[in-house]
């Protein structure tokens, strides 16, 4: 999967959409103030009244993502130290909106690319993972794209580095080395419950500590390192990152090897799709790569 810039939306969503499907299927919440926040690549987020959030898919893929957080988020919640986004209700597909939606607890705080972190941000971080990276049942979710091993990513990753080193002078012979490592590099590890996108705008914060994860829908059972790969792109400064890393536990070389490689690849893809598209991804992913490259 190899897609150029922010994929469109298959359905158009604004206010009064769900102004509509709150008065169709939550009529008690109809009267609170709607703000749009955000649209990413799969959802648009709004703000309901002061406490909620409505989550819509954007594209049908999208809509399954969703499914899956409303399905799992719930249990995984009860062992997770940090707040996640566990649905407060659920929306149904309509003649109004084709896919589930979520009406979901607002989580308060400032993405992670907006502030500067410290020691207590990368500790909790830690912890976090430590709680998450547990075994997941027998029917819990693969993901193609997250927690497989990196040769499978190869030629999507090939032709993504082309793209940026004829826009830029990021990809380095360092990364280039790191890269194959981690490629290289044998999953020596058992699977485990991942995330499978904690890059810095999934991640709030203050300057007190983290007050959320949110994003879980490419949550997946697979290689741990593809999470492990944000102790690069959270904490780009030494003192903060190793600290982190000791306090989740003992980590393989062969595990580091393969953490870099995935935060090389959530690089590559943020700026490459950046860069078409969107400034601040672009920002996120050119930074991503300069600290593994100085690591």
């Amino acid at each position: 999967m190899c897609m150029l810039g922010t994929p469109s939306a298959e359905v158009e969503i604004d206010a009064l959409l769900v102004s509509q499907l709150l008065t169709e299927q939550h009529p008690d919440l109809q009267n609170l103030s709607i703000q749009f926040v955000d649209s990413g690549w799969d959802n648009a987020m709004f703000h309901l009244g002061d406490r909620l959030a409505v989550r819509l898919p954007r594209r049908a893929i999208a809509a399954r993502l969703l499914e899956k957080e409303q399905h799992w988020l719930p249990q995984l919640a009860k062992q997770l130290p940090i707040a996640v986004p566990v649905p407060h209700r659920i929306g149904l597909p309509s003649p109004l909106y084709p896919w589930h939606w979520s009406i979901i607890p607002w989580l308060s705080g400032q993405t992670a690319d907006e502030i500067r972190l410290n020691m207590n941000h990368a500790r909790q971080f830690a912890l976090f993972l430590k709680a998450l990276h547990i075994a997941a049942p027998d029917n819990a979710p693969k993901n193609p794209f997250r927690g497989v091993p990196l040769i499978q990513r190869v030629t999507m990753m090939n032709e993504r580095m082309q793209r940026v080193e004829a826009q830029t002078a990021v990809i380095t012979p360092t990364l280039r080395s790191l890269w194959q490592q981690a490629v290289d590099a044998p999953i020596d590890l058992e699977s485990t419950w991942i995330h499978g996108d904690l890059h810095s705008r999934n991640i709030l914060v203050d300057k007190s500590g983290i007050k959320g994860v949110i994003d879980w829908g490419d949550l997946a059972v697979g290689d741990r390192a593809t999470d492990l790969a944000a102790f690069w792109y959270l904490f780009p400064e030494q003192h903060l990152r190793q600290p982190a890393i000791k306090a989740y536990g003992e980590v393989s070389e062969a595990t580091l090897a393969r953490a870099k490689g995935w935060a090389i690849l959530f690089g590559v893809v943020l700026l490459d799709s950046g860069l078409v598209d969107h400034s601040q991804y672009a920002a996120i992913g050119q930074k991503i790569l300069q600290c593994v490259d100085q690591s």
